[in-house]
């Protein structure tokens, strides 16, 4: 048990650290593009739908480890896109955890606009033709009228999204990102006689990051639920 510490815990806060950045920046991107998806989602302009349901619909039935992959060979490799300073010691490191945020960007905020969607369709129809009727246009409606409900409603659909992201951030290691799955992956190689307690201190982890986010969320909804 000590060689397991000795091992494991010097790197084990820095790699939940990394896992913890994942997830913000990640949720963070995720939100701002899911709303933009969503306002297309729900546009008047016929095109913008079409491109946002495609797009949705692509993504959400893509597996994100495709993606993942993606970032990392197709637009470095291939496109040359570098999302760090070349001439940095941690390039590769810094450009994989970059790499990482766009690709669960790309796929979280496509579960992001569903959700707001969900949240959308229990404003009432009636609001956004007496706001029509009163000359606002469609942005005005959906930032001042509908969005402000919208989110209201999606906060549990958001929670669920926001905690599925925590445990999908597992995928980047398959690019290399240093976070926690890779640093259990590589303990239990070097400790295999104590898989179970390796797993149990991971998974231990995982649900102190997500129970409370959980937790916290509902309570969030039931104080901010639309009265009807």
């Amino acid at each position: 048990m000590d060689a397991l510490w000795a091992d494991l815990g010097p790197d084990l806060w820095p790699a939940f650290w990394l896992t913890i950045q994942l997830t913000v920046y990640s949720a963070i991107g995720a939100m701002f593009f899911g709303t933009i998806l969503t306002a297309m989602r729900v546009s008047p302009v016929s095109v913008l739908r079409g491109m946002a349901t495609f797009y949705i619909n692509t993504v959400r039935n893509t597996p994100l480890t495709l993606i993942i992959i993606f970032c990392s060979f197709g637009l470095y490799q291939n496109l040359g896109l570098a999302m760090a300073d070349r001439e940095s010691p941690t390039f590769l490191a810094d450009n994989n955890f970059r790499l990482a945020i766009i690709g669960f960007i790309a796929y979280t905020s496509a579960f992001v606009a569903e959700s707001l969607r969900s949240g959308i369709n229990t404003v009432h129809f009636g609001q956004a033709e007496a706001a029509r009727s009163l000359g606002l246009n469609f942005g005005q409606i959906f930032s001042r009228i509908i969005f402000p409900q919208a989110i209201r409603a999606a906060i549990v659909p958001l929670g669920n999204t926001l905690i599925a992201l925590t445990k999908n951030t597992t995928i980047a290691s398959a690019i290399g990102v240093a976070e926690a799955s890779l640093l259990m992956k590589s303990t239990i190689e070097n400790h295999a006689n104590m898989l179970f307690i390796v797993f149990g201190i991971f998974a231990l982890g995982f649900i102190i990051l997500t129970l409370p986010t959980g937790l916290a969320l509902g309570r969030l909804s039931t104080r901010m639920a639309v009265k009807k």
